[in-house]
């Protein structure tokens, strides 16, 4: 699947946040090494900590149902009800949950557009991971 495809899902993802507190809307689109396609929203509580982010709502989805080999996530972000003007970067927490389950070469797509988007790989968004490993030291 191309990087453009991923964004438009991730896009589509987008129209279905829930953001009454900040009206800002974020979508995921989560690919598997098999193909499919698992769509994430940011999903907003007045509690603020149960607020979920559109990438861990897409990897729980996808975790929750068996899968564990990822290839790439598209992630696009802004101002609910106006296309994205800027890039949106995952934050902290969801860039730990990447590693997680992602091996450094995972690639992350940052889009404004179908025709306007970043590609990095896991290792530069979040350099010196902690992962499993790192509990034994």
């Amino acid at each position: 699947m191309d990087n453009k495809t991923l964004v438009k899902e991730a896009l589509a993802a987008r129209e279905m946040a829930y953001v009454p507190y900040s009206g800002f809307a974020v979508g995921a689109a989560l690919l598997t090494k098999e193909g499919k396609i698992y769509r994430g929203c940011n999903i907003e509580n007045a509690a603020f900590s149960p607020t979920n982010c559109a990438e861990r709502t897409a990897f729980f989805k996808a975790v929750s149902e068996g899968e564990r080999n990822f290839e790439a996530i598209a992630i696009v972000g802004g101002p609910a009800g106006n296309p994205p003007v800027d890039f949106c970067y995952p934050c902290g927490v969801c860039r730990q949950v990447m590693a997680e389950f992602c091996s450094d070469d995972f690639t992350v797509i940052i889009g404004k557009s179908e025709d306007e988007f970043k590609e990095h790989k896991l290792s530069d968004v979040l350099p010196y991971t902690f992962r499993e490993p790192d509990l034994h030291r």
